[in-house]
């Protein structure tokens, strides 16, 4: 069982509180991490994070949905959420923590989000800012200027939702295990001893989506994290269920706008 299948809407983890004080906008962290490390379940009550990998992959489960955050993007966690990450290859992590009053209209759930190369300048910028700084000052133009990008960052589609009905917790385990498992609607019905239209309201009303954007997005996540530390795009493809590289390539580029080999540029 992942931690976050422990999880309830009460419970967040570990409280970790920052060392910054209020009158500190915006708080930058910057950390490494070996690969296959996992930093366990945890909230940060005070502030809001945007979890940026500079280079490597972070798997990022937080409240319902699991996200796949590849290197130069980011994941947005609201204040309070809970959540656990998983470092895919080694890990720059440049995380900023921002009051909630310095961003009210800040979205309220987590999301992925495109990093601009503006805003990863002054992330990288912001890292050597000691704390507290001054508002009327070098640094705390920074940040401000930080705070004006965070605004705008364009959202993902990097997130696959984690279903609470036990029927579809089965299935998606099975697809997080293997991601190649070709069962088809029916099969799982029959396995669940089920109608498949059950399956089909379930998935829409918890999901929002079928069960076969379910499954086809699984796999492209997967792929996202394969893919990000080295595998061939062949291996990939084949290893996920995809008749060919170039089918797969297809599916990736209409799911994300650009190919598998632009996509890690």
């Amino acid at each position: 069982m992942h931690p976050l299948e422990k999880d309830s809407g009460s419970r967040r983890g570990r409280r970790l509180p920052l060392p910054a004080g209020p009158e500190t906008a915006v708080y930058c962290k910057a950390r490494d991490y070996a690969p296959g490390t996992l930093i366990p379940l945890h909230h940060h009550p005070d502030r809001h994070q945007l979890v940026y990998a500079e280079s490597g992959v972070l798997v990022v489960r937080a409240g319902m949905g699991r996200w796949v955050v590849p290197s130069t993007r980011a994941i947005w966690i609201p204040a309070g959420t809970g959540h656990v990450v998983h470092c895919i290859g080694l890990v720059r992590m440049r995380s900023l923590y921002v009051t909630p009053a310095a961003m009210p209209q800040a979205p309220a759930g987590a999301s992925a989000v495109s990093v601009t190369p503006l805003l990863a300048a002054l992330i990288r910028a912001a890292a050597g800012v000691a704390q507290p700084y001054v508002e009327d000052s070098r640094d705390g133009r920074l940040m401000r200027l930080i705070l004006d990008e965070m605004q705008t960052l364009p959202v993902l589609p990097l997130h696959l939702p984690e279903p609470a009905d036990p029927r579809l917790r089965a299935i998606g385990r099975r697809l997080e295990r293997q991601p190649d498992d070709a069962s088809t609607l029916q099969d799982w019905a029959a396995r669940l001893q089920v109608d498949a239209k059950t399956i089909q309201r379930l998935c829409a009303r918890e999901l929002g989506m079928t069960f076969g954007q379910w499954r086809q997005q699984a796999r492209l996540l997967r792929a996202l994290e394969r893919l990000a530390v080295g595998e061939k795009v062949i291996d990939v493809a084949l290893a996920l269920g995809y008749e060919s590289p170039s089918a797969f390539a297809t599916m990736f580029k209409r799911r994300f706008g650009l190919t598998p080999s632009r996509f890690f540029r």
